[in-house]
């Protein structure tokens, strides 16, 4: 996970830019997703997202579902947070 924004008027929408060795994806949670989900919103370092893509025009979305934390898969392997603040 990249970064998760959370705009004021966004009505409770957090927006997850993933990304891999292919390139970013914008992920969309809805509220009721993140009050379901929080502890893998805000606390895997390795983040599944099960859902549905959403494109308008050129933009492509990923609309999340369900998220799994996949954190355990990582070992001992060190990550390290960029926290831009």
């Amino acid at each position: 996970m990249t970064l998760r924004q959370q705009p004021d008027t966004a009505k409770g929408v957090i927006f997850v830019s993933l990304e891999d060795e292919t390139g970013v994806v914008q992920v969309i949670a809805w509220r009721s997703l993140r009050e379901a989900q929080r502890q893998e919103l805000l606390n895997a370092r390795l983040l599944a997202v099960h859902g549905a893509w959403q494109r308008e025009g050129e933009l492509r979305s990923l609309v999340a579902e369900r998220l799994e934390d996949l954190t355990p898969m990582l070992g001992r392997l060190a990550t390290v947070s960029r926290d831009f603040r």
